[in-house]
């Protein structure tokens, strides 16, 4: 018996079995694939990140950035620069690895190569209430006192919650390994662009001696997605260099009613559908859900009725709406400008310095979209006159 069982070893997974495992309590971390393997990401670790890693955690950065080419769809074209270092930029599979093995020194066990293929809450392999049981593909049934759903954005554990979807995008994404000459144009700077598709954009991240190069788009029209993936990367001039790795990721945003548990199981991250809807960062919300996922999933695992789980399980969903919660609502208001006018995005990021001080400001950690419309007059009206257009 487990007090707590995290499945999936991703950012959001390991926060919550590092949270759980420092509170003392007997957690296994559960992952499908063998450690370290590759994620579809862009790696840009922004300052809600950084602070929310474990203490003493070394970020395996390839880059640190401090400038920013905006384009739209190739056009306009200008950089920002910023003395200090607006975000930094990391490979997955070492970040991930990095993640896992510091819940492991908390004191969490890791088994990989384990995919779950559902939870049970009653039943006959449930003992009794204050239990769940989590069964692998295999047939292997594993108890614990409570579970946190960190298993993607084709969550099983939350499709058991019922987590409910509000935007679905499809990202391409390719690593393009570059000669020396190439990389030094690109180091220290990424570009984002501005796509030809409603809500999309692309991007180029620098790591060393090699370029991550991608684009998103809303999942319907895949060949259209596909197409601008083709134009941009030739467009750059990398269409004659061969990617080492391509790939393609669904991401997926929750709607505002939908669950984040049911009884004794917590979602986070991905499977929470915990992501920025203009950006489609995701690394930021998953260590952060994941970290609160962990402690409450410790007080769900104290409870010693259905009432008592309930509740700490609301307490959860209200930590996660107080503050990510915030901030997703007022992405998804820039995200309705965004669809309908890039250019005027465009403009204001590259020729209004109030705008690029606050995205370099959020980038850093130092602020967020939602504190800005809180707390600055011009900000709250900005976005008010965007609901309106």
């Amino acid at each position: 018996m487990w007090d707590v069982v995290v499945v999936g070893a991703g950012p959001a997974g390991a926060s919550a079995a590092y949270a759980a495992a420092t509170a003392g309590r007997r957690v296994l971390l559960l992952e499908k694939a063998e450690l370290p393997r590759y994620k579809t990401c862009g790696g840009g670790i922004i300052g809600p990140s950084r602070d929310a890693l474990p203490p003493g955690f070394e970020l395996p950065l390839l880059d640190r950035v401090h400038a920013v080419t905006f384009s739209l769809n190739g056009r306009m074209a200008r950089t920002k620069r910023s003395r200090q270092m607006l975000f930094g930029l990391v490979n997955r599979p070492e970040f991930d690895a990095g993640l896992v093995e510091a819940a492991q020194r908390a004191g969490a066990q890791v088994r990989t190569g384990v995919a779950v293929s559902r939870v049970e809450q009653h039943g006959p392999a449930v003992p009794d209430r204050r239990t769940v049981a989590v069964i692998s593909s295999g047939g292997e049934t594993v108890l614990a006192r409570a579970v946190v759903g960190a298993d993607g954005s084709a969550s099983r554990i939350g499709a058991h919650v019922g987590v409910k979807l509000d935007q679905v995008d499809l990202g391409l994404e390719a690593e393009i390994p570059v000669p020396p000459s190439v990389a030094e144009d690109w180091a220290g700077r990424v570009l984002v662009d501005w796509g030809p598709l409603p809500g999309s954009y692309g991007w180029v991240f620098p790591k060393g001696d090699s370029l991550t190069v991608g684009v998103i788009s809303a999942r319907g029209d895949g060949s259209a997605t596909k197409r601008y993936m083709d134009d941009f990367v030739a467009r750059l001039g990398l269409a004659g260099f061969e990617p080492s790795i391509s790939s393609g990721h669904l991401t997926r945003c929750r709607s505002d009613d939908s669950p984040l548990s049911r009884g004794r199981v917590l979602v986070c991250g991905d499977a929470a559908g915990l992501l920025e809807p203009l950006t489609r960062e995701g690394i930021s919300y998953a260590l952060r859900s994941g970290r609160l996922a962990g402690e409450w999933a410790v007080r769900i695992s104290e409870a010693h009725d259905a009432v008592d789980a309930r509740r700490q399980a609301l307490n959860y969903a209200f930590a996660v709406k107080a503050g990510l919660g915030v901030e997703m609502g007022v992405g998804r208001r820039m995200m309705a400008l965004f669809e309908k006018r890039p250019g005027l995005l465009h403009a204001v990021i590259t020729t209004f310095p109030p705008a690029w001080n606050a995205f370099a400001r959020i980038t850093r950690g130092s602020t967020s979209l939602a504190d800005l419309v809180r707390t600055h007059p011009l900000a709250r009206r900005a976005l008010d006159a965007i609901d309106r257009t």
